[in-house]
């Protein structure tokens, strides 16, 4: 990498390259310079574990609200409001990071970022009361929506193609393991200190990790003009939190039912969205889109899009409904239940950077198609096999079969949906995949919990023990989990291998 003007230009002199009617024409040697290559890692790193301490906090406030009700006085459903508001949170703010990813410098994103989340934390472990704690929550996921886009797009466009599938291991690490292990690190503080050290615990993480970012992160990336179109995020706040809510507030209801507020949220969130896909489409001829959405023309994309819905839909199902199992049904502690969960988040991660070279050697496909087929067949097992007399080892070892599945779909999913597109769509690419991740998590908790409630509650009237109709409710849920995997598995067989555009070039200008 040769660095001139401040500008540094990587070249590939592979024949394919050579074919590239827009490729940028090279100032050098194709030699790549050390220093350079050393600070692009070194700020990939930060943005890794930035990543993964903001990631943690979508998933500790769950098996903490016991807790929170009896400390603030408040009840099961305004207590769930600590989760949902983070989702929903997430849902309105991921869009507009393709604007800020275009308009900013990626070390003022990141410290917009990393303050927001850390002045969240903070506020969160003083919060004198509820209303404060759920200001707080909404200020951490203002910060978290930000860092993964930044992440994604950031290692776009440093890593060349030959190693971004092994980097891309490492965001499945922030992405599949950190909320994975959330319920495990909650169950372990609260099982000794009060709620308040969730926060107490993360924040030094947060301000040391701020504080290196803002002194090691150059800006990596030439920010452009980039116009926000209000309408545009007005609608994106409508459409995407009107779903979220939506389908949170239906997971609330014991009967399974949907009330007049979750109807009315669903159609408004649901009209919104089709007005804001609408003026994208409008505003994509000159440029001017929030979210460009001529990324889905690209099939690899699209088809990758439909399948991290279903892993996310899975991963966050499981996540609720394995400890209401396990709590529930088998009764055991919250500690308990969150140590089962933890080897199957501890396999994601020590699998994701053997899962990333072997991206980078054999492409996507071949890890997508046997991943998705454990996926499915976990599923259809916990199904079969979900009852009182279920003994706790049959269900570790189906989370843990369920996450060597994953850990062989999210690698290669990241690698070959951003991997299939021009770099002038990176951005734009991130903030969709984010965005989708996020209303695909709150959607697999609403169905999964109205499904088991709704089930549980006629098999109850049956005459069933309260134990019996749980399970039983479980079983159908995991059973819906399993006709999605199994469509994952038939999806997976679509995905092509990423091929540099015509007229694209990974090389990334760099801005010192």
């Amino acid at each position: 990498m040769a660095v001139r003007n401040n500008v540094s230009v990587t070249h590939d002199d592979s024949p394919q390259a050579t074919t590239r009617a827009q490729a940028p024409t090279p100032t050098a040697a194709p030699t790549r310079d050390d220093a350079t290559a050393r600070r692009n890692s070194i700020v990939i790193w930060v943005l890794i574990v930035s990543a993964f301490v903001v990631i943690l906090n979508e998933t500790v406030m769950g098996v903490a609200i016991p807790h929170l009700m009896t400390d603030l006085g408040v009840t099961a459903v305004a207590a769930q409001w600590l989760t949902t508001a983070f989702l929903l949170t997430m849902a309105v703010v991921i869009p507009v990071t393709g604007f800020l990813l275009q308009r900013f410098h990626t070390r003022p994103v990141f410290i917009a970022a990393m303050t927001l989340f850390a002045a969240g934390t903070a506020l969160a472990a003083l919060a004198p009361g509820f209303e404060v704690l759920l200001v707080a929550r909404v200020i951490q996921a203002g910060g978290t929506a930000i860092m993964l886009p930044l992440l994604m797009t950031t290692v776009m466009q440093l890593e060349p193609p030959a190693t971004r599938g092994r980097r891309m291991g490492s965001i499945s690490v922030v992405i599949a393991v950190a909320p994975a292990i959330g319920p495990t690190i909650s169950g372990l503080i609260l099982s000794a200190l009060p709620w308040r050290f969730l926060f107490v615990f993360v924040l030094p993480i947060a301000l040391t990790t701020l504080a290196i970012g803002a002194r090691m992160i150059r800006n990596v990336t030439e920010p452009r003009e980039a116009p926000l179109d209000v309408p545009s995020v007005v609608l994106s706040a409508l459409g995407f939190g009107g779903i979220v809510f939506g389908l949170s507030a239906i997971g609330e209801h014991a009967d399974g039912g949907a009330g007049a507020t979750t109807v009315l949220a669903l159609a408004v969130g649901g009209l919104a969205l089709a007005a804001f896909v609408l003026r994208q489409l409008a505003l994509q001829r000159i440029d001017d889109a929030l979210l460009d959405l001529r990324t889905f023309r690209i099939p690899t994309f699209a088809v990758s899009i439909g399948m991290f819905v279903i892993m996310m839909m899975s991963l966050f199902g499981s996540i609720i409904l394995l400890p209401l199992f396990m709590q529930g049904v088998l009764g055991l502690t919250v500690l308990q239940s969150g140590l089962l969960l933890l080897p199957g988040g501890l396999i994601m991660g020590l699998a994701a950077p053997s899962v990333g070279r072997a991206v980078d050697r054999i492409g996507s496909r071949p890890l997508l198609i046997p991943g998705a087929a454990i996926l499915a067949a976990t599923m259809w097992t916990l199904a079969a096999i979900v009852g009182p007399e279920t003994p706790w080892w049959q269900l570790l070892a189906c989370h843990i079969a369920q996450s060597v599945g994953l850990a062989l779909m999210f690698t290669p999913l990241f690698a070959a949906s951003l991997g299939s597109l021009p770099p002038r769509l990176y951005s734009h690419g991130s903030a969709t995949v984010s965005t989708v991740q996020q209303v695909a998590a709150a959607a697999g908790t609403a169905l999964f919990v109205s499904t088991m409630a709704r089930v549980a509650t006629a098999h109850e009237a049956a005459g069933e023990t309260a134990a019996q109709a749980q399970a039983s409710g479980i079983a159908t849920a995991f059973a819906i989990a399993g006709v999605l995997a199994t469509g994952a598995v038939v999806a997976a067989a679509f995905i092509r291998r990423p091929v540099e555009s015509a007229g694209e070039q990974t090389g990334t200008p760099i801005a010192h």
